[in-house]
């Protein structure tokens, strides 16, 4: 995999950690930008538009939580990949690094080769067409009172504008190809997270609870021991 043309982001409050970090990823050709609270990365992140941001979940003043939010709702960086790198691995943590829109969680320590494993891993989604977007023709999908605008990025519910977390979008996009099919956890996995992608069990439950709280608690159907289907 050629990196030479991606920027990685990295965020952490350590030196000692952006250092040996930093060190290893340039070592395999990355462009490595860093920042060293969350107002700052947010700055660096609008200037130079990474392809995938690292950010440590424990740091002062704005946590890694708090920051991922705020660079979900930048739209210059809706296609911006966001793991999280903490020694945190507590369940909590994880599902709230989740529900604030990151597509990965590392627990470090880490091992250089396993971090840049997971690294060219998300950045092989990152200029690629959606996997989900092969399941749909056309670039609209009309359900009853649910749009869904794929180029657009855009939502539309009864009338009202949703601008979604990418993996949120990519799961409502699949769900809502083909209403009524029954989709297993490990196709949605594939589809949506990739199938080189390791992430925590409890992804999927949690992308789907902050889809009902958006569209709706009746459209998305709980088939148990199975997964999912859109219910029109």
């Amino acid at each position: 995999m050629n990196v030479e043309n991606y920027k990685v982001l990295l965020v952490d409050d350590e030196p000692d950690i952006i250092e040996f970090i930093s060190y290893n990823m340039r070592k395999e050709g990355f462009q490595v930008l860093t920042a060293n609270n969350g107002q700052e990365a947010i700055k660096v992140a609008e200037e130079e538009i990474p392809e995938l941001i690292i950010l440590d979940v424990m740091m002062p003043e704005m946590d890694g939580i708090e920051t991922c939010e705020e660079l979900k709702r930048i739209p210059s960086l809706k296609n911006s990949i966001i793991a999280f790198l903490t020694a945190r691995g507590e369940d909590y943590s994880q599902i709230a690094g989740f529900d604030a829109g990151a597509d990965d969680y590392i627990t470090k320590p880490v091992k250089p080769k396993v971090l840049i494993s997971r690294v060219k891993a998300l950045l092989k989604r990152y200029r690629a067409e959606d996997t989900v977007s092969e399941q749909t023709e056309g670039s609209t999908i009309k359900i009853g009172d649910l749009t869904i605008d794929r180029e657009r990025y855009l939502v539309i519910n009864s009338g009202d504008e949703l601008i979604l977390p990418k993996k949120e979008f990519e799961l409502l996009v699949l769900l809502a190809s083909k209403p009524e099919k029954v989709f297993t956890r490990d196709e949605i996995y594939n589809a949506v997270w990739g199938d080189n992608i390791i992430v925590g069990d409890r992804t999927i439950d949690v992308h789907i609870r902050k889809l009902r709280e958006k569209i709706g608690q009746d459209h998305i159907k709980t088939i148990k021991g199975v997964g999912y289907k859109y219910v029109v």
